[in-house]
Parts: C-alpha cells; sequence; structure tokens
C-alpha cells in the first residue's frame, strides 16, 4: 500500500486527491508545519533530504516531487488512467498544462509571494514586473478554460490535479484576487465539487476551507 507523507496545507494534497480518484488505498502521515517559520517539522527532514512534500513510501521506493509520483502512481498503480494517451488528440495539450503547472504556474505564486513579503517600495520595478508575470500566467489559464472545461479539453486529468493547488490553497499563503478571472473561477468551483477533491481535503487538511472563490 502507498504510504504518502503529507505536510499540511501543501501541494501533497495532489498525492492523497489522486489516489481517491484512482480509488486506491494508501496510509496517510500528518505532519504540520512550524508555527512561526511556518516550514517542515524535523521529521519530515529526516524522511528525505530537501525536507519537502509530498513524498511517498511504496514498498522499498521513497519518492518525492509531486509531478514524479503523480505519473508513477498514475503509471504504476492507476493503469493509465488521468493521463491521455500519446494517440489522443489532445495528448499534447495534456503535457503542456501538465508541466505548465510547476513550471510556470506555481512557479510565479512562489515569486509573487517572496516579492510582496521583501518589504520593496511600491515603486520598486521588482514588484511591476513580478505583477505582469502573474496577470500573463493568469490570462492565458483564463483564454484557455474559456474554450474548454478541463485543462486538457473535455476530460478532467492529472493536469487538473497538478494545477488546482496553486490557484486554491496557495493563497493561503500570499492572497490573489481572482475576481476578474470568471473562467478560472468556475473552474475552481467544477473541480471543488468533485467528490474526491472534497474527500481528499478532508482527510488531508480538515481544518482547512478550500479557496475556491
Amino acid at each position: 500500500m502507498i504510504k504518502i507523507h503529507h505536510l499540511g496545507i501543501s501541494q501533497s494534497e495532489r498525492i492523497i486527491w489522486l489516489c481517491e480518484e484512482l480509488g486506491l488505498p494508501y496510509e496517510l502521515k500528518h505532519y504540520t508545519r512550524d508555527p512561526v517559520t511556518r516550514l517542515s517539522p524535523p521529521e519530515l527532514r529526516q524522511l528525505h533530504p530537501l525536507g519537502a512534500a509530498p513524498v511517498i513510501e511504496d514498498g522499498d521506493l521513497l519518492l518525492g516531487e509531486s509531478a514524479a509520483i503523480v505519473e508513477y502512481i498514475i503509471t504504476v498503480h492507476g493503469g493509465g488512467r488521468l493521463k491521455l494517451a500519446p494517440e489522443h488528440p489532445d495528448y499534447a495539450a495534456y503535457l503542456y498544462w501538465f508541466h505548465f503547472s510547476n513550471g510556470n504556474l506555481q512557479s510565479v505564486m512562489l515569486r509573487n509571494m517572496t516579492v510582496q513579503r521583501a518589504g520593496l517600495a511600491s515603486d520598486h520595478p521588482l514588484l511591476a514586473a513580478t505583477r505582469e508575470r502573474v496577470e500573463r500566467v493568469l490570462a492565458l489559464l483564463e483564454a484557455r478554460l474559456g474554450q474548454v472545461p478541463y485543462l486538457a479539453g473535455s476530460e478532467f486529468t492529472a493536469a487538473d490535479v497538478m494545477s488546482l493547488f496553486s490557484l486554491s490553497t496557495m493563497r493561503e499563503f500570499q492572497p490573489l484576487d481572482l475576481s476578474g478571472y470568471p473562467h478560472i473561477l468556475a473552474y475552481l468551483q467544477r473541480l471543488g465539487e468533485r467528490p474526491a477533491y472534497r474527500q481528499a481535503m478532508a482527510k488531508g487538511d480538515p481544518g482547512l476551507t478550500p479557496k475556491l472563490d
């Protein structure tokens, strides 16, 4: 059975959600952030050199990095479900948006959080540059979700599992107004209504109300 090492309010919610969507049994071990630094506790840092979540154990395997874990679980335990095959007409779109989640979306959210907390003067060029980058990323998502219900196209896939955290839970660390992006907000509501997502959040972060608006 897969053992998921889950740090509260973190990207590891993706792995719990994925297992719920696939109907896979798993063991969940919770870790709580340091109340001052909001970093991982020593027990998680002892488990993996980076001290970051998610981490899974599957037999003798210890694996980190959420995208790698998602690929592994889908391929090894999920029978290829929630990913599109190369012959699927939306295969390239699936690949793009799956990797966009950490390659652009999550990285720009982290950059925004860091810059906003840096105490820079309001006219500092880094603030404007970061704001412009956030807006470009969100505009791209808004345009895509105005055309299709899910990032890969008509089907819910792991690309959606990878992307929701950055648009929802990540805003626990740095508020971000999405009121100007109606298609993104409709997408958040659509994903938030999925039973597997609700079950995953109730198990992983029972005291957290998902930011879906």
